[in-house]
């Protein structure tokens, strides 16, 4: 077994980061195939001398003395990762320091997250607080799987506060778009597309294509903006000589928080005046209120709020939560992947800042 880290050293705390994100980009991870990674960090986590819960490839890591009468803050990173574009120079599995870099895939989305959100909950897990600090590596967030976050919720105790690690250069983004994909169908009439027969299924779907454009949704996010909805594909037709029966289209809808999913398909569904078919519900925007203690000590401490466009498993989460992170999220998804190794020192201080001696 190590030693055992004290919250106050951070340099300590940083150099783990460090060396279990190397052995993290090391080993393959993709979405719905966290098997390894999970064992790497399950193995870790027993020569610190914790016995982590484990379902599927999700962890769980409780406090040794959690006490019921307090409310309870949840740590959450993901350790799945998009498999490497074709366009990466370099080996996306070795973790390479460079300039002030670590390079590899996952390093930034979300591998940075994990390391500083663990080493941040080992730092204060011994330290007296008023509230419970509980800790989950999850799985299958790249695809919203429901093997992640959702199936390890169950196993939680009622939760008060959650922090959500993606790459935000730590800014807290204190409200998240939704997303919502809906199959759009309108019918025609085949027929010789040589003679004037049938009713031709694109030329039906038109119309609708063009309500579905020019409306805009009324209510207005100050943070997100408004719901932005875009079609995303069409397909129609079997051959070139038969009028098309039937017009498929595809829509990405980001929702804001003054809509629920639920809601916004209603509104586009009288809208469209056609056949469609929300695929799911699940991924509803967030928001948390702006006096937040939290956010409060975040502004004191120079991060700006804002609003984020883009999804994690904050859309799975019940309860009040912040997305907060070291990285860009512009360098998620891309070839040569880095996080910049004094991202990471970053994180660790400031969640500690930002943890220590909350009050909910």
């Amino acid at each position: 077994m190590t030693n055992k880290i004290h919250y106050q050293d951070v340099d300590l705390a940083y150099y783990r980061a460090i060396d279990l994100l190397k052995q993290m980009i090391s080993t393959p991870s993709f979405s719905r195939a966290e098997e390894l990674v999970a064992d790497l960090l399950e193995e870790w986590l027993r020569a610190e001398g914790i016995e982590p819960i484990r379902k599927g490839n999700n962890l769980l890591l409780f406090p040794a003395h959690f006490d019921p009468d307090k409310p309870v803050i949840l740590l959450n990173s993901h350790i799945d990762t998009v498999r490497p574009t074709p366009s990466w120079t370099r080996n996306p599995f070795e973790a390479v320091e460079e300039e002030e870099r670590l390079y590899g895939l996952g390093s930034n989305d979300a591998g940075a997250s994990v390391v500083s959100l663990l080493l941040t909950w080992l730092c204060l897990k011994e330290t007296e607080q008023s509230f419970n600090l509980i800790f989950v590596a999850s799985a299958e967030e790249e695809v919203s799987g429901k093997n992640g976050i959702e199936s390890i919720l169950p196993e939680l105790p009622p939760i008060h506060f959650a922090i959500v690690g993606e790459p935000t250069g730590m800014a807290p983004a204190i409200a998240e778009k939704g997303l919502m994909v809906i199959d759009g169908t309108v019918y025609g009439k085949s027929g010789h597309a040589a003679r004037n027969e049938g009713i031709n299924a694109i030329y039906e779907a038109l119309p609708v294509m063009e309500r579905l454009r020019d409306f805009h949704f009324e209510k207005e996010s100050p943070l997100l903006g408004n719901v932005k909805v875009s079609l995303t594909q069409v397909n129609a037709g079997t051959q070139h000589n038969v009028i098309p029966d039937k017009c498929t289209f595809v829509l990405d809808v980001r929702t804001n928080e003054c809509y629920s999913n639920e809601e916004a398909f209603s509104i586009l569904s009288r809208v469209a005046e056609c056949e469609l078919k929300a695929r799911s519900f699940r991924l509803n925007s967030s928001a948390l209120n702006d006096k937040h203690p939290f956010v409060t000590r975040a502004v004191m401490l120079g991060k700006k709020p804002f609003g984020s466009p883009t999804l994690s498993d904050q859309a799975l989460l019940p309860f009040p939560s912040v997305k907060i992170g070291p990285g860009d999220s512009a360098r998620s998804h891309t070839a040569d992947e880095y996080i910049c190794q004094n991202e990471i020192r970053e994180a660790i201080t400031l969640y500690i800042k930002l943890l220590d001696g909350l009050n909910l």
